[in-house]
């Protein structure tokens, strides 16, 4: 069962790059070798079962999310990224009598997919079976709706369901352990986990229940399939690096302790890892909502003991935005796919008093970018209360991000908030968090003598400028960027403190790209900012998600715009009538506020004096 590794080539389809994966990858200069070793790799089809030689194919999901059919119900509109119904396709494009499917978790959460929990069967479900699974997980997320949904839910799979590390109250595991499949004369054991943070987002859920270590489970099973099986797969919804400084949460620690394992099929993190050896290990992970699926070959020969050893594996990663979806699933999916779309356009809540932009006050340049809004005090009001943090930080996706006046579609949120994202919570110093506002405070020109107008940084985009509730706080412009933070206190007017501790809210995005690793607000050196929780109410889903629960359950259905003004812009000393005579003359076509190179950023130059000259 111990694997021989021979020299690997990972190829992509689609957009993604062909990378090695052995213990001595190919030069990354030998371009023209790599290309030659692409090209082959993909004209050659997978060998059947020929006598000694024997090919088995893994295609494996994870953290699906609701997507059974190409729409997102947030959006109100069609999604091709990824879905359960171009899987569908893609399995059986690839297929052969030698393939397993595998699925390792977070299956019946986000994307309207709560609306059919208590289904006699769920649609994501429905389409795993029609699909033909052999092997699912759980994730954290089937854990949200509490132990009797999961019963229900684990009753309706046709493919066996494995995690060896959660008891019931009765001190019986919910699911087997692992099983052994054969394929081809190989006999393949399977061994599936889930993190043990589950405890962690959803302890009133898993009350009476026990939660093991998945490592000494994963040992443990190991142990009982020792002379049974040639394969060993294990399929982990953990990420590749333990959470909270658990020790074993995450799969870097389990291919450290259980080298026995050929291949890990990893999940959680919605990072793509195309095909990485850990420990000799081969660990592969999919991103988020059914975007991928990962392909992994292994050939197998057969000793003269008859037992078989592993002589090679390789592994690509499937853009499932490549596929049509599956025209006979999508029709039995149809009725659910009408019931999410009809919630989508449900009205939820009433805006009374305006809406929650205000206009802009010159063309081309987003006034909520340059003034506190109703609209970013909604999100962040939305974040802290369901964090009960001190401070949030949320940014405007869109230039045209609004919500009018008037009846709340369930749909309408994504009108300002239009990302998936989730909610996390994090604790910070002070220093940290004036750090993290100079970092965000970057986004804005320095305002030079003669400017009449503010102008935004090139680089950078607006999806990464935060503004902020819970402190008081002004920008000054006049300053170099991380410089500008002036006059920060807490909501009292008490003045910010580096000691000062803070409980921070703020999405998946924002923490993992930028706060809790180093490169861009912290350098190498710093302390970072600690995770307290993520996902924070993933049971109810997203920040959008969150949004709209909050106009329901917070609000009764009614909002009003409500604007704290506790940030604003200084160091700025124009000329008012010159500052309005650009402004009219930018509403008269006269002059234009200027993109970035790649249209990305709006408003990249400040209009200037001399530029209303013979105008």
């Amino acid at each position: 069962m111990k694997k021989a590794v021979l020299s690997m080539v990972l190829v992509l389809t689609v957009a993604f790059p062909v990378i090695g994966c052995a213990q001595k990858p190919a030069s990354s200069t030998n371009l023209e070798h790599q290309q030659k070793a692409a090209e082959t790799a993909q004209a050659e089809e997978p060998e059947e079962h020929t006598g000694d030689v024997v090919n088995i194919q893994i295609l494996g999901t994870s953290d699906t999310h609701g997507k059974f059919v190409p729409y997102d119900y947030a959006l109100n509109e069609e999604s091709m990224t990824g879905s359960m119904a171009q899987i569908a396709t893609a399995v059986k494009e690839l297929r052969n009598e030698n393939t397993l499917v595998i699925d390792a978790g977070d299956v019946i959460q986000d994307n309207s997919a709560d609306l059919f929990i208590n289904d006699d069967l769920h649609p994501m479900i429905l389409a795993i079976n029609k699909i033909g699974y052999d092997v699912c997980v759980t994730g954290n997320h089937e854990y949200n709706y509490g132990m009797d949904v999961l019963e229900r839910a684990l009753s309706q799979y046709n493919a066996k369901v494995l995690t060896g590390n959660v008891y019931d109250k009765e001190g019986k595991a919910i699911a087997d352990p692992y099983t052994i499949i054969e394929k081809g004369g190989v006999k393949i054991g399977l061994i599936g986990v889930v993190t043990p943070n589950i405890t962690r987002w959803d302890s009133v859920n898993l009350q009476g229940c026990t939660v093991t270590n998945p490592v000494d489970e994963t040992k443990k099973a190991i142990s009982q399939l020792d002379g049974q099986v040639d394969l060993l797969i294990g399929v982990a919804h953990m990420g590749e690096h333990n959470e909270y400084d658990i020790p074993d949460s995450g799969v870097t620690d389990l291919a450290n302790k259980c080298p026995e394992l050929d291949v890990i099929l990893s999940a959680h993190e919605h990072k793509l890892i195309e095909g990485k050896l850990i420990n000799d290990v081969l660990v592969v992970q999919n991103l988020n909502s059914a975007q991928t699926m990962a392909q992994i070959n292994i050939t197998l020969t057969k000793e003269a003991d008859g037992h078989y050893k592993v002589t090679d594996r390789t592994s690509k990663s499937i853009q499932i935005s490549g596929y049509t979806p599956d025209p006979d699933l999508t029709a039995e999916l149809e009725p659910y796919d009408k019931r999410a779309k009809d919630v989508a356009n449900t009205v939820i809540g009433r805006l009374e008093g305006g809406d929650l932009a205000p206009e802009n006050e010159i063309p081309g340049i987003p006034q909520a970018t340059l003034e506190d809004t109703a609209m970013l005090d909604l999100i962040n009001r939305v974040q802290m209360h369901y964090t009960d943090a001190d401070v949030s930080a949320a940014a405007l996706f869109q230039a045209d991000s609004n919500l009018k006046a008037g009846d709340i579609k369930k749909s309408d949120v994504s009108l300002i908030y239009k990302f998936t994202n989730t909610l996390y919570k994090l604790r910070m110093n002070g220093r940290q968090l004036k750090s993290y506002m100079e970092w965000s405070a970057n986004y804005y020109n320095t305002y030079k003598d003669g400017d009449l107008t503010i102008s935004f940084n090139p680089d950078i985009r607006m999806y990464n400028y935060d503004m902020f509730a819970g402190v008081n706080y002004e920008i000054n412009l006049s300053k170099e960027p991380g410089s500008r933070i002036e006059n920060l206190t807490k909501r009292d007017g008490t003045p910010v403190l580096d000691e000062d501790v803070f409980i921070v809210a703020v999405n998946n995005y924002r923490a993992g790209t930028n706060l809790l690793n180093y490169g861009t607000v912290y350098q190498e050196g710093e302390e970072l900012p600690e995770l307290l929780e993520m996902d924070v109410k993933g049971n109810i889903g997203g920040v959008r998600e969150l949004i709209a629960d909050y106009i329901v359950n917070v609000k009764g259905g009614v909002i009003v715009p409500e604007t704290d003004h506790n940030w604003s812009l200084t160091g700025i000393s124009w000329n008012e009538e010159d500052h309005k005579k650009a402004a009219r003359l930018v509403k008269e076509g006269k002059l234009s506020i200027p993109t970035s190179e790649d249209q990305r950023t709006p408003n990249v130059k400040s209009i200037r004096l001399e530029d209303l000259k013979d105008l």
